[in-house]
């Protein structure tokens, strides 16, 4: 009986006298439910480690600003220019979710791209044209039928979700319009909050209130930057996962 040979597995690639097995390419395959490791991602390394990164960065920039120059010319106050803190605190709330948004963009689809993280594949796409808001605040096609995305009637069929590509001015400037959409929220949240707290620290002087150049600006920065990271930074990381999921056809939800 002649010896034969067993043809070689499709998942390994003969290479002279090695055998190495060849290296998966492409996304994972979404997940029908929210897994431990997608909780991890999106809690631990994404929401804490936003925190922790905000926050220390926001720390350094109120160390850079409120140390460098003449407080007694130039005091720190609360609403007062030139030095506000509730300004400041504005700017960093927009800023942060604008900048955060960019890069848990890049971020996220890095990791789907190297296979560290599972898409969502749990979350139907919403197909209801009268649920044009959503079409747009998650970059969805419009309809086959070409009709206009706020129109009563449900379309024919779904066009497929594409993967969001920041390549023109206009892509950016859509990006950053979701990064804003989510200071909105965050900044009538903290805002307020914020405002109150630096009044419990800051010295009364007249109709404002006035602090020292050190320690308590680049606290409330730090606190304030990491508190926002913690908040946001996992609502963009899932807002991605949930996308890849969509853009590798996941079921269409009820309309």
């Amino acid at each position: 009986m002649p010896l034969t040979r067993e043809p070689a597995s499709p998942d390994r690639v003969l290479g002279g006298d090695h055998e190495a097995e060849s290296e998966p390419t492409g996304r994972l395959q979404p997940t029908s439910r929210m897994t431990g490791h997608q909780w991890f991602y999106v809690f631990v390394l994404d929401g804490l480690g936003g925190m922790a990164l905000s926050g220390a960065v926001n720390f350094g920039i109120a160390y850079a600003m409120y140390t460098t120059q003449d407080t007694t010319k130039r005091p720190i106050r609360l609403f007062g220019l030139p030095n506000t803190l509730a300004g400041d605190a504005a700017v960093t709330i927009i800023v942060q979710c604008i900048i955060t948004w960019f890069v848990e963009m890049a971020l996220v689809a890095h990791d789907l791209a190297h296979r560290s993280v599972h898409p969502v594949g749990w979350v139907p796409v919403p197909k209801s044209r009268r649920r044009w808001w959503l079409r747009w605040w998650f970059f969805l096609p419009a309809s086959s039928s070409g009709s206009s995305s706020m129109s009563e009637e449900e379309p024919d069929a779904e066009a497929p979700v594409e993967r969001v590509r920041a390549n023109s001015v206009n892509a950016v400037f859509q990006q950053a319009v979701r990064g804003f959409s989510l200071a909105v929220p965050s900044f009538l949240l903290l805002w307020p909050i914020s405002v109150g707290v630096l009044t419990a620290v800051g010295r009364k002087e007249g109709n404002d209130y006035v602090f020292a150049d050190k320690w308590a600006p680049q606290v409330f920065k730090l606190i304030l930057g990491g508190v926002l990271g913690l908040l946001t930074t996992p609502l963009m990381a899932l807002f991605w996962l949930v996308r890849a999921g969509w853009e590798a056809g996941s079921p269409a939800g009820p309309s």
